[in-house]
Parts: structure tokens; C-alpha cells; sequence
């Protein structure tokens, strides 16, 4: 065998071989939104927004269970279409905006589940509270071109206790229960940029 044949075939075998290189992809502030739900006065469900999610993902397609996951989302943007509201979860009973303006999750490993989708577990910090969460995860979708990137989008979802984050503010109401519900529905829906040439 010549040796430019013997080159090029151990050339294939290494390349292989070699292991996954993770890419980098960016969240897309414009194109990704975290929202919130929890229980009112026991009969309705209030929902919100955070408009400034931003973070990265380490993803290796070869091996998702590699991937890292890294997201802030700027609590001072909340909205929930209601400003007497949004300025009491803003304010000291709930987010306490001022003093802290961002929440954070960061992954800690990855699982596969059914159907092609993933459960992220990682900790989620909210005031000075760091718990365990999991994130159900739908995604990511195959990329596509747009322009200079490529783009995937995947939705993750979780539900906390805000009591566990230091969020234990609440009043009865005079039909009986309480006000504000315990558990509160987070999802965010996510774009991711990776740019190409």
C-alpha cells in the first residue's frame, strides 16, 4: 500500500475516533422568554414574563449528556399586565429586585428521557436560595440556517415552591385559602445562535 494511501486512511480513523467537540451556542435575547404561572385566591392562574433571558449552552450532539447549561434571567424585567402587581412581586415580599436582580441556573448533568427529550438537572438561584431543580426539556429542534448562524430552539419547563426560595409572603382570603399559591410553573422558551461560515 502506498504510503499516501496509508496516510489518508489513518487519517480517517483518527478523525473517528476523536472525541465530540461541544459547541457553543448563545441564547437569542429577541427570541427567548421565561414566563411564570401560580394559583390566585384559588381560582384563577396569574401569568407573567421575564423579557431579558440570556445565557449559553455547551452542546455536544454526539452526547447530550455532555452538555451545560448556563441561563440568567433579569427579574427586574417582570410583567405580568398589571402594575400594582408587578411592583409587590418586584418588591421585598417577593423578588426583591433591587437587591437582587437576577436569577441564575446552571446545570449539573443531563439525562435522556422518552421520546427525545431531556431532563436538566441543575440549581436554581432565586434571592440568596439555591435549591435542585429539574428542567423537563422538549428539544433541542434540528438547526437551520439564518443568515451567518445556525439556530435550534428547544422549551424547558419546571415547577418550584416559592417558600423554598425565601418567597413565604401570603394572606387568607375571606372565602378560605389563601391568596397566593405555593407552587409556581416556570417555562422558558428558548432560542440558541452558533455562528457559521
Amino acid at each position: 500500500m502506498k504510503l499516501r494511501t496509508i496516510v489518508a486512511a489513518a487519517a480517517v480513523v483518527a478523525a473517528a475516533a476523536a472525541p465530540a467537540v461541544a459547541q457553543t451556542w448563545t441564547l437569542d435575547p429577541n427570541h427567548t422568554r421565561a414566563n411564570f404561572s401560580a394559583r390566585h385566591m384559588m381560582v384563577t392562574t396569574v401569568r407573567g414574563d421575564f423579557h431579558n433571558v440570556t445565557g449559553t449552552v455547551e452542546y455536544d450532539p454526539k452526547d447530550v449528556t455532555k452538555s451545560v447549561v448556563n441561563v440568567a434571567i433579569d427579574t427586574r424585567t417582570l410583567d405580568t399586565k398589571l402594575e400594582q402587581r408587578d411592583s409587590q412581586l418586584k418588591g421585598p415580599d417577593f423578588l426583591d429586585v433591587m437587591k437582587f436582580p437576577t436569577m441564575t441556573f446552571r446545570s449539573k448533568r443531563v439525562e435522556k428521557a422518552a421520546d427525545g427529550a431531556l431532563r436538566v438537572i441543575g440549581d436554581l438561584t432565586i434571592r440568596t436560595v439555591t435549591r435542585e431543580v429539574v428542567l423537563d426539556v422538549d428539544g433541542p429542534s434540528p438547526p437551520i440556517r439564518d443568515r451567518n448562524a445556525q439556530v435550534i430552539g428547544a422549551t424547558a419547563t419546571t415547577k418550584i415552591n416559592r417558600k423554598d426560595f425565601g418567597m413565604t409572603w401570603n394572606r387568607a382570603v375571606e372565602a378560605g385559602g389563601m391568596l397566593v399559591g405555593d407552587e409556581i410553573t416556570i417555562t422558558i422558551d428558548v432560542q440558541m445562535r452558533r455562528p457559521v461560515t
